[in-house]
């Protein structure tokens, strides 16, 4: 058993053994959710120690053994560059979670707890696995409790917002399960993920362009499903605004992340030819998602729903990444999804902490806030500003990335894409302007104190990430790097075969140039 065993089974066994408390024991529960949660994070930060010193490219925490003989199914976990921040992403935020719960949710208090444990045990799972069946049963698994966070702890409209999630996600999960039980019978009856890919890039497990394209588009659907990418999206502000702010915090910073996980560790490295001939228009897509989820933002009444939008348009620049098939876009895409996790989780934590106050999420309910509480605005400026992308905080490098990596495949979709960017921070400062500046009602001064100790203790951790991920990027660029030219590689090698040979129309003006050199040749020699 390694470490990484450790970090994915902890999560489940504190589920399980929640659900022996006493429903009366409210206090004891929480504090166990806490220690649980908390030491699961301490664990996790010693997946960091391979990576410390050397940034290896490979699999690091290897676990391979058999689980089910017929089909066969084997229990294949290991960590890479991109996934040991994501699952260190997933461990962070549930401790901060379980506190932003901690007098918030006083109903059914521990299944609440027990569901965000066993939510934390999918997530870390889905960002392992190297098993295709075992990625699936922990992708849902982390389906499961996120249903019922929003569905039971939700606001008015849960029931219709946890139904429309379930069947959106559900309808992807089907197609990706035809996908690999089609993978299946043709790698020979394997589910290993590092088989197939290698049979897949050598020729061993032959796939024509047809089969290879509806696999990638089956697989594509059901993580562009949980990006969300544009027009697959409508299910997200309905499932935010009615979530509560723990479900919002585990939805926008860790749940979206395993489609953008999805399209980079699945989509392109067993597709990539599929993947380049859909490149153009999921491009397209994305940066229709990046302008359209800014200007639907701009106009919102509610809090809640503005930074949802927001997560629609800062996750384009994640798939925009992905499919510019460069170093500096896949390095981009994949700090860009750490970053978004960090400022957007901040930003339904804060928005959380005014609805706790004055039990609105509308914008119009507010005003003046700065005045009776001026350390919540400082934190909510200095997050407000990492999300719109300013330099020095962790938002600027990610974009930054993408946008090179854009411009050097095709100019013009930087230029696009950097639209939103401008608009991110349009929304975001009317957002500001209106919710803290100006003179503060009465209502609003007799129920807006000021952040306290349990309050600071969320948010501080989050604004310090920020602030180092913005100044200190080679603290985690470097993995990430390293793994990410290890998908690159195969994928560059295949573009460099097919450009050695020139296209028929190429061959033939060369022919023709060779045959008028030699035409001249001979003429000049008779004369």
């Amino acid at each position: 058993m390694t470490l990484l065993d450790v970090v994915i089974f902890l999560p489940l066994a504190a589920f399980l053994m929640i659900l022996f408390f006493p429903k009366g024991s409210v206090e004891g529960i929480r504090r166990f959710s806490l220690i649980a949660s908390t030491a699961i994070f301490i664990f996790s930060l010693g997946l960091i120690g391979p990576y410390w010193f050397n940034t290896p490219g490979r699999w690091t925490f290897v676990t391979d053994l058999p689980w089910i003989s017929s089909p066969a199914i084997r229990y294949h976990v290991a960590l890479d560059g991109i996934s040991l921040w994501l699952v260190i992403l997933s461990t962070l935020l549930t401790p901060i979670c379980v506190l932003v719960s901690w007098r918030h949710i006083d109903k059914r208090v521990k299944e609440f707890f027990a569901f965000l444990l066993l939510l934390e045990f999918g997530l870390v799972g889905v960002f392992c696995a190297l098993d295709f069946f075992l990625f699936y049963v922990f992708w849902e698994v982390a389906l499961v409790p996120m249903y019922f966070l929003i569905g039971v702890w939700g606001h008015d409209r849960r029931i219709y917002s946890a139904v429309k999630f379930f069947l959106y996600t559900m309808a992807g999960s089907v197609l990706m399960l035809c996908a690999i039980i089609y993978l299946y019978t043709q790698a020979g009856n394997t589910f290993d993920y590092v088989r197939i890919v290698a049979g897949l890039q050598n020729g061993s497990i032959p796939l024509d362009s047809g089969p290879q394209l509806m696999l990638f588009l089956a697989f594509f659907v059901a993580f562009a499903i949980k990006v969300p990418l544009f027009p697959l999206h409508t299910w997200l502000p309905d499932a935010h605004v009615e979530a509560p702010t723990a479900g919002s915090v585990m939805l926008a910073s860790v749940m979206l992340k395993m489609g953008t996980y999805g399209l980079l560790r699945f989509c392109v490295p067993m597709f990539p030819e599929a993947a380049r001939r859909c490149s153009g228009w999921i491009i397209t897509l994305a940066i229709i998602g990046i302008i359209y989820g800014a200007l639907v933002a701009m106009v919102q009444p509610n809090m809640k729903k503005l930074v949802a939008y927001s997560s629609v348009s800062h996750l384009g620049f994640v798939v925009l990444g992905i499919f510019t098939f460069t170093q500096q876009g896949f390095d981009g895409a994949v700090y860009q999804m750490l970053n978004h996790g960090v400022s957007t989780g901040a930003l339904f934590i804060l928005v959380g902490f005014l609805y706790e106050r004055n039990h609105s999420l509308e914008i119009a309910s507010y005003g003046g806030v700065a005045t009776p509480a001026p350390n919540l605005s400082i934190v909510f400026m200095i997050t407000m500003l990492a999300s719109i992308g300013l330099p020095m905080l962790n938002n600027f490098i990610g974009e930054y990335l993408v946008l090179q990596g854009a411009a050097l495949v095709y100019f013009k979709w930087s230029v696009f894409a950097a639209i939103g960017v401008i608009l991110s921070a349009c929304y975001m400062l009317w957002l500001y302007q209106r919710v803290f500046f100006g003179r503060a009602s009465d209502e609003v001064s007799r129920h807006m104190p000021d952040l306290n100790m349990r309050e600071y203790a969320i948010i501080v951790p989050l604004i310090v990430l920020m602030v180092w991920m913005g100044t200190f990027t080679q603290s985690f660029i470097p993995p990430i790097s390293a793994s990410n030219a290890v998908l690159l590689g195969p994928i560059d090698a295949g573009r460099q075969v097919r450009n050695s040979t020139p296209p028929k129309g190429l061959r033939a003006q060369q022919n023709r140039a060779q045959q008028n050199k030699a035409g001249a040749k001979e003429l000049s020699d008779a004369r």
